[in-house]
């Protein structure tokens, strides 16, 4: 086992000192079998020869210019392991019974180790109920900031990352001008719905959002099989009353129930749901169908990335037997709860000229019911292309 002194973190040992403490004993790392222990940094991790060989860099195994791997993983002995181990400075080096070198920085090691990754977060998120988020003062940003400067975009998206929802203000209250929006930091996501949808309450299509009828919380497209990551709104005019925009952060409800009743947050990640879209409006025929638990984890670090919750498109619950059903009511009752606390109801009067972004993998939203002529626009973006977006800008996303 190759082992480093511990240290806190934040302690700075010069690099010379770090590697003083680093034993050189290699007849621990226990060659005769499959995997190697490695302490650094305070982590210690564990790594299978297989992948010690198939992640090597060298030029001949990874492309550096494509960041791609060039070597055949099919073509590694299942059973290899290393002729010798050597360690030099900060830099462990493998060599292959074929002769082959791969060598290794302790810190990409670390980064790069599973144990590395238990401790890390995907996305720095700030959870939020209505207080918290009003006295954080997120601002907007304007629409010819966010269109014409990477400093404009780059602070939207932050603040989109952290909380889930974002909003543009100034926006000429156009479809064509929300349409020039979203395309800004992503590509459009076509769905049943169009590319840019544009509605009232005219019942046009057969979803209770064509009405004028309040709706309580949920998710969109909970009847896909991957929902649509990222939602837009931009009302066009309201000549009536009512009609606000509920927001509530969804996350922030189910870390509520972690901490409350872990084993039935637990459950929740854990049964899988069919929720069902089915249509026959006009020229508008369409049956979908998408499967998924309603809290969706990380394995490795249990992070949360997606809640499907919508009460309203849940499908029959036939995907788990009897004795299972009555936990999982259980667990979605404590989450619901949790959903509808007063003080977790973030409400906001959309209006022409402000358009919201809302995470759709995270926020809920609902609406009051209202009066009069109601216009809307919006669409839904490709996830992959907003987070691609804000990776270019530095972010962590």
């Amino acid at each position: 086992m190759v082992s480093g002194k511990k240290q806190k973190a934040g302690a700075g040992l010069p690099p010379k000192a770090l590697l003083a403490c680093i034993s050189s004993r290699f007849a621990e790392l226990g060659v005769a079998t499959s995997r190697t222990e490695l302490q650094y940094a305070n982590t210690v991790m564990r790594f299978d020869y297989v992948w010690l060989r198939d992640h090597c860099r060298s030029a001949s195994c990874y492309n550096s210019k494509t960041h791609q791997r060039s070597l055949d993983t099919a073509s590694v002995d299942l059973c290899i392991k290393p002729k010798t181990i050597r360690l030099d400075e900060t830099t462990l080096f493998f060599t292959w019974p074929d002769g082959h070198v791969t060598k290794y920085d302790l810190d990409w090691l670390v980064k790069n180790s599973y144990e590395g990754q238990k401790q890390k977060v995907i996305q720095p998120r700030i959870l939020w109920n209505a207080e918290i988020y009003q006295q954080a003062q997120v601002p907007s940003v304007d629409f010819q900031s966010f269109l014409e400067t990477n400093d404009g975009l780059k602070n939207f998206l932050q603040n989109f990352l952290l909380y889930g929802i974002a909003f543009v203000e100034n926006v000429p209250p156009t479809q064509e001008h929300t349409e020039k929006l979203a395309e800004r930091i992503s590509l459009i996501r076509e769905t049943i719905y169009g590319r840019m949808w544009y509605f009232t309450s005219d019942f046009s299509r057969g979803d209770t959002a064509y009405t004028k009828l309040a709706l309580d919380r949920h998710t969109d497209t909970a009847y896909f099989q991957e929902p649509c990551g990222i939602q837009v709104f931009h009302c066009l005019k309201h000549e009536g009353t009512g009609g606000r925009t509920l927001l509530v952060d969804g996350f922030y409800a189910a870390d509520q129930v972690l901490q409350k009743a872990p084993e039935e947050f637990e459950l929740l990640t854990k049964v899988p749901l069919r929720h069902e879209y089915i249509e026959n409006v006009g020229e508008c025929h369409n049956h979908m169908i998408g499967v998924g638990p309603v809290l969706n984890t990380y394995p490795w670090n249990k992070e949360l990335y997606l809640i499907r919750y919508n009460n309203y498109d849940r499908a029959v619950i036939n995907t788990v037997p009897y004795d299972v059903v009555h936990r999982w009511y259980t667990a979605h009752r404590t989450l619901t709860v949790e959903l509808r606390r007063p003080e977790n109801e973030f409400w906001v009067k959309l209006k022409p000229g402000r358009v919201l972004f809302i995470d759709n993998w995270r926020v809920l939203h609902g609406r009051e019911s209202f009066t009069g002529y109601r216009q809307l626009c919006g669409c839904y973006l490709t996830r992959d292309d907003v987070l691609n977006t804000a990776r270019l800008l530095g972010l962590q996303a």
